[in-house]
């Protein structure tokens, strides 16, 4: 008898462990996403704004929340939010990589944006990717933007180290810094706030997938997340935001579901 209850009692105890890491059953959805990414994600007046923002509440109510709140994540320490329980969900320019695959779930891509660079309007010796040997890239933590270009693609820029990406912006602006290299949704929220004095070359040369984040193992949370983008995109929700963050800045928009990568 004593064997048999303990049993159950282990069996409640990893079905509680199963339902706490599962995003899709919880009634109050955690949302990581970036405080300094105009566009995307930035904090004003108190409040997050952006299309990661606004992607975010549309996924997290789909799921079943009925309060969803926002904690600012960064590149570094996007995988240890998720990993402590502090956030459910991240969705913060988090290009899917196998690398990263190994620490947490993604459901989604959510987008699949193309990297790009971004360099003064009266730049006139960077016309694309290849014109960056030698040249000051600005080089944000915990990115993978950079590897692309160095590793991908054997290019050697020199590396400015910068913590983000709103930092790499103030560094191109005051001339500290020849260009910036990333996802073209991030280098265009960017350059909607500069006016005029940042251009982007609009000459991309990979892809980066934005996933959502979860928690690994959480497969039940990640296929219900792949459902919702789905309707997003399939309702005209996606098609609207998208114009809303990034219409002004003149990008080429994919607005078709993205091909997802699979909960595993």
């Amino acid at each position: 008898m004593a064997r048999a209850t303990g049993a159950v009692i282990l069996t409640l105890a990893l079905t509680g462990c199963t339902a706490a890491a599962t995003a899709s059953q919880k009634k109050t959805i955690v949302v990581g996403v970036k405080s300094d990414q105009p566009g995307l994600g930035l904090l004003e007046g108190g409040s997050h704004k952006g299309f990661e923002v606004d992607v975010g509440t549309y996924i997290a109510r789909r799921l079943g929340a009925t309060r969803v709140t926002f904690q600012t994540v960064t590149s570094e320490d996007r995988e240890r939010q998720l990993g402590a329980g502090r956030v459910d969900l991240v969705l913060a320019s988090y290009s899917i990589t196998a690398e990263r695959a190994t620490k947490v779930t993604f459901g989604g891509p959510y987008y699949v944006a193309h990297q790009d660079i971004m360099i003064r309007r009266n730049e006139q010796g960077i016309r694309s990717v290849r014109d960056l040997r030698g040249r000051r890239m600005c080089e944000a933590s915990g990115s993978v933007s950079t590897q692309r270009v160095t590793r991908g693609l054997g290019i050697t820029p020199r590396l400015v180290p910068s913590p983000s990406y709103s930092d790499c912006f103030k560094k191109l602006l005051a001339g500290q810094v020849d260009a910036v290299s990333t996802g073209d949704l991030v280098l265009a929220g960017f350059a909607a706030r500069a006016q005029d004095r940042v251009r982007i070359t609009n000459t991309p040369f990979t892809d980066e997938r934005y996933g959502v984040g979860l928690r690994k193992g959480d497969v039940e949370g990640c296929e219900r997340v792949n459902k919702a983008i789905t309707q997003m995109y399939q309702d005209g929700t996606a098609s609207r935001l998208l114009r809303k963050w990034f219409g002004p800045a003149g990008l080429q928009l994919t607005e078709s579901v993205p091909e997802f990568e699979g909960c595993s």
